[in-house]
C-alpha cells in the first residue's frame, strides 16, 4: 500500500511539473512606468425630481448627500476626485437655458474632504436633466494623461434634452479612444430611465445599477471609486487602414478601435524568425443590432497570401463576440534575417434596422502578443504542449504498463494465498 501511494505520489509529480512547464508563456509585460494618478468624476442629478421622498423615507437628494459623504470619507489617497453637477442652478423653464445647466461643484484633482462635502451640502434639487451636455464636460474634466478615468453618473431619470441623445454622447466618448469608462446609478428608476442609463454604460465598457435604498448608493459608488484604484491596462487607440499597405504597425499591446458595419480594418506586425504572433479581437455591439453575426481575423503575408485565420459567430445571445489566432515564424540560421511583415484583417458581420445609426463605428479591441515561438511550427496544432506530448505520452504509456503490472501481481498474490 505505502509502494502504491508514493508510485502515485511520484506520477502526479511528474504531471505537475509537467503542466508548469508547458504552460502558455504570458503576454506581454504592461509598461513599468510610473503611471498617473487615477481620476473619477462623479456626476449628480440635482434637477427638480430629486426632491421625491422615496428612498427609505427620505428624499432622493438626502440619499445622494448621505452616499457623497461617505464615499469622501473612504476615497483611497492615490485617487484624484471631482463632481459635477447637472440640473443644480437654473430654476427656470426656458429649456435652452436649463440644457446649458451643469458646472464643477469640486475640480478633479487631490482631495480635500472637507471642502468636497461643503459644497455638496449647499445642493438644493432645481432644474432640468442635461445628462448628454454634463457627459460632454465631464469627459473634457478627465481629459489628459494616462491613468485610469472613470465618470460615475448618478441620475433618477431620462435626459430632458433631446435631440442631443446622451447614449450618442457617451459613444462618441468611446470613439476617442481615450480609454474612459461610464458608470451609471439608476435611483427608483422607470424602465425608460434604466435603459438610457444602461445603453450609457454600455457605451463605454461600464457599469448599470438600479438603486432602491441608501446603502445600495453608498455601497456602489464606493466601490467604483476604489475600482478606479486598480491597476489596469489601458488600451491604446489605433485607426485601422482600409488595405495592409497603409496600415499602422502595432507592437505587443493592447489597442482599440471602431470599425463601420461592412468595414475591413487593417493593421501590422512585424515577426523575427523564432518569433510566435498572438492576436486576438473582441467587436462589442453598443447599439441595437440584428441578431445573426460573426467576426473574422486573418493573418496574411505583404502578398496577401493567407497564412492563419480565426473566426467566430453569434446568434444575438451575447453583445461581444471574439476571436484569435497564433502564426509561429519558422527560425533561421542567419542571425540578421529580416522581420516579415504580417498583415492582420479584422472584419464583422453586425449589422443593424435602419433606425439605428451606423456611425460611429463598433468598437473593438485588438491584443497584440509577440513572443518566443515553439522549435517547431506544428507544434502549434498540438494545443501548446509542443514536445511535452512525448512526454505526456510516455507518462501515459508507463501508467498504464505499471497498472496492468500491478493488477497481475496482485491476482498472483492472491492465488498463491489460497494455494497455501
Amino acid at each position: 500500500m505505502i509502494r502504491r501511494q508514493r508510485l502515485a505520489v511520484g506520477v502526479c509529480a511528474l504531471l505537475a511539473a509537467l503542466t508548469a512547464g508547458l504552460t502558455f508563456p504570458t503576454a506581454a509585460a504592461a509598461d513599468e512606468t510610473e503611471q498617473a494618478a487615477p481620476k473619477v468624476e462623479l456626476v449628480l442629478d440635482v434637477s427638480g425630481s430629486m426632491r421625491t421622498r422615496d428612498i427609505d423615507g427620505g428624499t432622493r437628494m438626502a440619499a445622494a448627500k448621505q452616499a457623497f459623504d461617505d464615499v469622501l470619507d473612504a476615497t483611497p489617497q492615490d485617487v484624484e476626485l471631482g463632481i459635477r453637477t447637472l440640473g443644480a442652478n437654473y430654476p427656470g423653464n426656458d429649456r435652452k437655458e436649463g440644457c446649458k445647466d451643469t458646472a464643477q461643484l469640486y475640480p478633479v484633482g487631490p482631495l480635500d474632504r472637507t471642502d468636497a462635502k461643503t459644497a455638496v451640502a449647499t445642493l438644493q434639487p432645481t432644474g432640468w436633466t442635461p445628462i448628454g451636455p454634463a457627459l460632454l464636460k465631464a469627459a473634457d474634466d478627465l481629459n489628459g494623461g494616462s491613468g485610469t478615468r472613470r465618470i460615475v453618473l448618478i441620475s433618477d431619470g431620462e435626459d430632458t434634452c433631446q435631440p442631443l441623445d446622451p447614449c450618442e454622447v457617451a459613444r462618441e466618448i468611446a470613439a476617442k479612444g481615450i480609454g474612459l469608462t461610464i458608470d451609471t446609478l439608476g435611483l427608483v428608476p422607470d424602465s425608460k430611465t434604466r435603459d438610457q442609463l444602461s445603453c450609457i454604460a454600455d457605451a463605454t465598457g461600464g457599469t448599470y445599477t438600479s438603486v432602491q435604498h441608501k446603502e445600495e448608493l453608498t455601497d456602489r459608488v464606493g466601490q467604483l471609486v476604489h475600482r478606479a484604484a486598480d491597476p489596469v491596462v489601458t488600451p491604446v487607440a489605433t485607426s485601422g487602414a482600409g488595405q495592409c499597405t497603409s496600415a499602422p504597425t502595432l507592437k505587443s499591446g493592447l489597442y482599440t478601435d471602431r470599425a463601420a458595419f461592412g468595414q475591413q480594418r487593417w493593421y501590422k506586425v512585424d515577426v523575427k524568425p523564432g518569433q510566435e504572433l498572438r492576436a486576438s479581437v473582441s467587436v462589442a455591439d453598443d447599439r441595437a443590432v440584428n441578431p445573426s453575426y460573426g467576426v473574422l481575423l486573418r493573418a496574411v503575408t505583404a502578398k496577401g497570401r493567407e497564412i492563419v485565420r480565426g473566426e467566430a459567430a453569434g446568434t444575438g445571445r451575447t453583445d461581444m463576440i471574439s476571436t484569435g489566432l497564433r502564426y509561429p515564424k519558422p527560425s533561421s540560421d542567419d542571425d540578421n534575417a529580416p522581420a516579415e511583415t504580417v498583415c492582420l484583417e479584422v472584419a464583422h458581420s453586425f449589422s443593424a434596422p435602419a433606425s439605428v445609426k451606423s456611425t460611429p463605428g463598433l468598437p473593438l479591441e485588438l491584443t497584440v502578443d509577440v513572443v518566443g515561438g515553439p522549435d517547431q511550427a506544428h507544434d502549434v496544432a498540438s494545443f501548446g504542449l509542443g514536445r511535452g506530448w512525448w512526454l505526456l505520452g510516455t507518462l501515459v504509456l508507463v501508467g498504464f504498463l505499471a497498472g496492468v503490472l500491478w493488477g497481475w501481481l496482485s491476482r498472483w498474490r492472491v492465488a498463491i494465498w489460497r494455494t497455501n
